[in-house]
C-alpha cells in the first residue's frame, strides 16, 4: 500500500483532475530553476499520465504532496523506476512549489516514501539525484537520512554536475 499521509501532509496518488494544480507548479520558473525547463502544458500531461500508470506497473510512483490542514496540493513525491547515471534506479523526487519552501514538507515527504520503498517495497536501494547546485535538495537527501555516493553528469539535465545520493535496505 502506498504511504497515505504524515503529520501535516496527505500523499496521495495524482489523477488526471489534479493537472491545473501541477501545471502550476510544473511550469513556474522558480519552482524549476534546477531543471532543463518549466514544464510545458503537454509535458505535464504526459508528467502526470505517466505517475498514474506507474502507481499500477510498478507499485509506486511520484504522488501529490498535499496540505492536511487546507487541502491544497503544495507538490510531489515519490519513487519512480528511471535511469540514473546509465543504472536503472530506484529514484526518489520531490518538488515543492516555491510558496511552500523552509517549512519541512519535502523532508516530511520524502521520509515517508523512503520508509515505504525500503521497508514496504522491499527495495535493496533508493538514490535521489540533484544539481550539485541545489543545496535545499541535497539538505532534504541527509535530512532524512541518505548518504553521498558520488558525483555525475547529468545527460537529462544540461549535462550539469549532479550529486548522486542513496539508502540502503537496513540489515535483517
Amino acid at each position: 500500500m502506498l504511504p497515505q499521509e504524515t503529520d501535516r501532509l496527505l500523499l496521495r496518488p495524482f489523477k488526471t483532475a489534479d493537472f491545473d494544480e501541477m501545471h502550476h507548479i510544473l511550469s513556474d520558473a522558480k519552482t524549476m530553476q534546477f531543471w532543463p525547463a518549466p514544464f510545458s502544458e503537454e509535458a505535464t500531461r504526459d508528467w502526470v499520465e505517466n505517475n498514474i500508470s506507474r502507481y499500477a506497473d510498478d507499485g509506486c510512483g511520484r504522488m501529490a504532496i498535499v496540505q492536511k490542514q487546507t487541502g491544497v496540493l503544495v507538490g510531489h513525491c515519490g519513487i519512480a523506476r528511471i535511469e540514473v547515471n546509465g543504472v536503472l534506479e530506484n529514484d526518489l523526487g520531490y518538488i515543492v512549489h516555491h510558496a511552500f519552501w523552509n517549512r519541512g514538507y519535502a523532508s516530511e515527504a520524502a521520509a515517508a516514501h523512503l520508509d515505504f520503498g525500503l521497508r514496504d517495497l522491499h527495495l535493496g536501494r533508493v538514490i535521489a539525484n540533484m544539481p550539485v547546485s541545489h543545496c535545499a535538495s541535497r539538505r532534504v537527501a541527509e535530512k532524512i537520512g541518505m548518504l553521498y555516493a558520488g558525483e555525475f553528469l547529468n545527460p537529462r539535465n544540461r549535462m550539469i554536475p549532479t550529486c548522486l545520493y542513496a539508502a540502503t535496505q537496513p540489515p535483517a
